[in-house]
């Protein structure tokens, strides 16, 4: 990571994370097509721990492992845990453009936490680009805002979860390889979703296109969690938090490449202004940082 320009670095990051969590996404949500949700994901769980055992002693993890029961890591994914099983059933009763506006409030959330957790400035101006760029996530989702009930509750604990999940990660020692976490985060919520499973579902066999899915979806969650913690890690939560929003560019690009829907004009204005919201967060960045330099 070191070729990286450190002004970019937890941008990038969170940029591949977004990516990966859509690819993940899109799978699941082919996936969901004659599966049960918590099914899905128990399946998604199996296929990622297969993906992810071998992973961390390919990279010679084997004897920090047991550090996935690690206090702190446990913390932060059993966030994770409250986070999914909020989304998973908010996004199975309302229209995925509004779940996915609500998701959007997590950057804020985590701008205030870490504000008042850990005493980071702001500043007005990258407020108000931050503001900025939830307006053009909304503008992509373009929200209907039917059917307001206790799923939109759920997504909002989505939202809310998924921020202290981010904020919970900044506590994690800086020992802990970021691999570690991604896959503590993998096997507890294969567990909880195990459990949702059992409570509330009936076992409906899985077909060979349904399994395929899964392993796809498995591995890229994996890079999904290890690319969000490790974003927060290396860069500042001011710089990095905005771009989650890029989330909502990935989801229009797998519309259009997976399911052939086209962003009307209202859409390619969000993604445009989500685009410049970010660019001009890293350049007032890197502009401080050559000031801090210079000084």
């Amino acid at each position: 990571m070191h070729f990286i320009p450190i002004a970019i670095r937890g941008s990038l990051l969170m940029i591949l994370s977004t990516g990966s969590y859509v690819v993940n996404d899109t799978m699941m949500k082919l996936a969901t097509v004659g599966l049960p949700p918590y099914e899905v994901l128990l399946l998604r769980g199996t296929a990622a721990t297969l993906w992810g055992i071998p992973l961390l002693f390919s990279l010679g993890y084997a004897r920090q492992i047991p550090l996935i029961l690690d206090r702190r890591v446990l913390q932060r994914n059993l966030l994770e845990l409250a986070a999914i099983l909020c989304y998973v059933v908010a996004l199975a009763n309302m229209q995925i453009a509004d779940s996915t506006a609500l998701g959007q409030i997590t950057p804020l959330l985590v701008l205030v936490g870490s504000s008042v957790m850990f005493r980071e400035r702001i500043g007005g101006l990258r407020m108000a680009l931050i503001g900025l760029g939830f307006i053009g996530a909304v503008m992509v989702a373009q929200p209907t805002m039917q059917g307001i009930s206790i799923y939109a509750l759920l997504a909002l604990g989505n939202a809310a979860f998924a921020a202290a999940r981010d904020l919970a990660g900044r506590r994690v020692a800086a020992n802990v390889p970021g691999m570690i976490v991604a896959i503590s985060a993998v096997v507890v919520v294969l567990f909880g979703s195990g459990v949702a499973h059992l409570m509330s579902e009936r076992w409906v066999m899985p077909e060979t296109h349904h399994l395929l899915l899964m392993a796809g979806a498995g591995l890229f969650l994996i890079f999904g969690h290890f690319f969000i913690f490790m974003a927060y890690r290396v860069g500042p939560t001011g710089v990095v938090a905005p771009f989650y929003y890029c989330f909502t560019v990935w989801a229009v690009i797998s519309g259009l490449v997976v399911f052939q829907e086209f962003p009307n004009a209202l859409a390619i204005g969000g993604i445009l202004l989500v685009v410049a919201s970010g660019l001009t967060i890293v350049s007032l960045d890197e502009r401080r940082r050559r000031l801090t330099v210079v000084a």
